[in-house]
């Protein structure tokens, strides 16, 4: 029987990265996202003639429910989102009308129109906030401290209410940071890149701009928030396979996904710049507008249980992930 997947949020990083893994295993894929950003993403087009497209919205009950019943789909990926914690806090009723409200809508879709899918739910580290215990496992305790995370825990939580109450099959990954060339931009690992490829080629306003509206780097410098900040970054490509890998288990489960090593911002930016062989503390300035209202503490995974029964372990290190961002980085603005 050919296996198919639906991906919702086809067009972000993981969406692509999914779509290439299962196109390699023959799987007949169909992607769900908004039109425009599915016409705009470049890392998709080499896909889009292997793949079948339905634009919508998960706020949309009539859009997400016409492409669950038109298509016989054996299991079902949810990257949708508004995925950026810091940006939550300017947009927290969207957050929670897309991750949280919108991934309770797929739930109650699947179980109405094809109850037989398999779904996978993208919860996240956001979720353990300022956590009890370091490394986090599945049985750390909640304690979100940011609309993002705050919506996170609704979805992951109402996924645990439909495997007991309807027997649905929702399995959740507790992923933590991931990166890739893929990244949006305005994530903290496409901006460290960005900044060492531009400080490699001598670029001193950058034609990409952050958040704020200005060069990302502006007079030769690169604007970052929290250097302290402790995250367990891992590489994206390593993630996707344990997402495929938890739905081909008999029965669905919550797996938390990393590296199991936490590193600050500042060792990214040391890393990020060193694979350009520049010094960062020449080109990195901090700057108050990009600290969070709450900051998260510090962040790693112990995916213990993942190795044990997925057999699933990360493959690419944290230098040479960092090294093949810059590099995209630097094909980019030289063909400029």
């Amino acid at each position: 029987m050919e296996k198919s997947a639906l991906i919702l949020g086809i067009a972000g990083q993981n969406g692509v990265l999914l779509t290439e893994f299962l196109l390699q295993k023959n799987y007949r894929v169909v992607g769900f996202g908004w039109k425009d950003s599915i016409e705009r993403s470049e890392a998709l087009r080499p896909f889009r003639d292997k793949i079948d497209i339905c634009y919508g919205d998960l706020r949309d009950t009539e859009s997400l429910g016409a492409a669950i019943q038109s298509h016989a789909v054996s299991e079902v990926y949810n990257f949708a989102a508004q995925s950026q914690p810091g940006l939550s806090w300017q947009a927290a009723v969207e957050t929670g009308e897309v991750n949280a409200i919108g991934a309770h809508r797929l739930f109650e879709m699947v179980r109405q129109h094809r109850p037989e899918a398999r779904i996978f739910q993208a919860s996240s580290s956001e979720m353990f906030g300022i956590p009890s215990e370091t490394p986090q496992r599945e049985t750390t305790p909640f304690q979100p401290v940011n609309p993002y995370a705050v919506a996170k825990t609704y979805a992951h939580q109402t996924a645990a209410i439909y495997r007991a109450h309807h027997g649905a099959y929702i399995a959740c990954g507790i992923l933590f940071n991931h990166e890739s060339r893929y990244r949006d931009m305005n994530f903290l690992s496409q901006k460290l890149t960005y900044g060492a490829a531009c400080a490699k080629l001598g670029v001193v306003n950058s034609p990409q701009l952050n958040e704020k509206g200005e060069p990302m780097v502006k007079d030769g410098k690169l604007a970052m928030g929290n250097l302290d900040a402790t995250r367990d970054w891992g590489y994206a490509g390593d993630y996707i396979k344990a997402m495929w890998l938890m739905l081909q288990q008999p029965h669905a489960d919550d797996f938390v996904i990393g590296s199991g090593v936490g590193r600050t911002v500042r060792e990214m930016c040391e890393t990020a710049y060193a694979a350009v062989g520049l010094d960062w503390r020449e080109h990195v300035v901090t700057d108050p507008r990009f600290l969070r209202p709450a900051e998260t503490a510090a962040s790693v995974a112990d995916s213990s249980k993942a190795r044990q029964q997925l057999g699933w372990k990360p493959a690419i290190s944290f230098k040479d992930m960092l090294a093949d961002m810059v590099a995209a980085h630097l094909t980019s603005l030289e063909r400029r």
